[in-house]
């Protein structure tokens, strides 16, 4: 006989009921903080709150979800929300994310980081619903790198990436670049070759912010004139404690990027 799911961790709409109700957390003012939502139709037998008092920023870290829950009831309560923060929790089916996000229509950022997504795949019919985030987190969740080709396919408006401590020691160039990203966060990983890095120049063509500390690159042997050509609009790079990059460094001051 198998147990019960919730053995193995809640969904995202008990969790949300929970924390949300209008005895654990009252209504204050202030600018996206209280924001009662009562829904015109609650789903019939719904264990919901007939009203939540639910902000726009949402921040449901470890709660032990594992899976969404009622759609309709997502749907129902979060049309407002455009932050969500599911770091530290048990989410491990892509599905089961897809689900949650796509019925959050003005989200904008999403935080999955240290849930255990290594080795999960993405199919891309759940990837089309990340199409409207700009700011996604995967820090610590062993993401594989084909997974996030495919959401930098998807998510069109994507500005900001934060991969940190993913293991990465290679990365794959995708054929379709993201145009929209500014900002690459990829600290404490296991880059030591500048080919990979180089990858990034053609996949975020117009990156502002590299930020790749505590990566242990051996070198970088660019002349100032190939760097330029490989991020045409970078201005700043996080360097520390990767490595003998000294030369590489002056490199980039010379062409007016800030380093770090």
């Amino acid at each position: 006989m198998e147990p019960p799911q919730d053995v193995f961790g809640r969904t995202f709409v008990e969790v949300m009921s929970e924390k949300y109700s209008p005895e654990n957390f009252p209504v204050r003012r202030g600018p996206g903080i209280g924001v009662v939502v009562v829904p015109i139709t609650c789903p019939q037998g719904s264990p919901m709150k007939d009203r939540l008092n639910l902000p726009s920023i949402l921040v449901l870290t470890g709660c032990g979800i594992n899976r969404a829950g009622d759609q309709a009831e997502i749907a129902a309560f979060c049309a407002h929300v455009i932050e969500l923060d599911l770091s530290h929790n048990k989410l491990q089916d892509w599905q089961e994310i897809s689900k949650i996000v796509s019925n959050i229509p003005n989200l904008e950022f999403l935080n999955l980081s240290s849930n255990p997504l290594g080795g999960v795949t993405l199919e891309p019919r759940w990837a089309e619903c990340f199409s409207r985030v700009r700011r996604l987190v995967f820090n610590n969740t062993q993401v594989s790198w084909d997974t996030l080709l495919l959401l930098t396919r998807e998510t069109t408006e994507l500005e900001e990436l934060f991969l940190c401590l993913n293991e990465y020691s290679s990365v794959s160039a995708s054929s379709m670049a993201c145009p929209s990203l500014r900002l690459l966060h990829i600290t404490d990983n296991s880059l030591k070759d500048w080919a990979e890095v180089r990858k990034f120049g053609s996949m975020f063509p117009s990156l502002d912010t590299l930020i790749m500390a505590n990566n242990n690159l051996a070198s970088i042997e660019d002349s100032k004139d190939i760097l330029l050509r490989l991020f045409p609009k970078l201005r700043s790079i996080n360097l520390h404690n990767s490595g003998e990059v000294l030369q590489a460094s002056n490199n980039w001051k010379v062409l007016g990027y800030v380093v770090v």
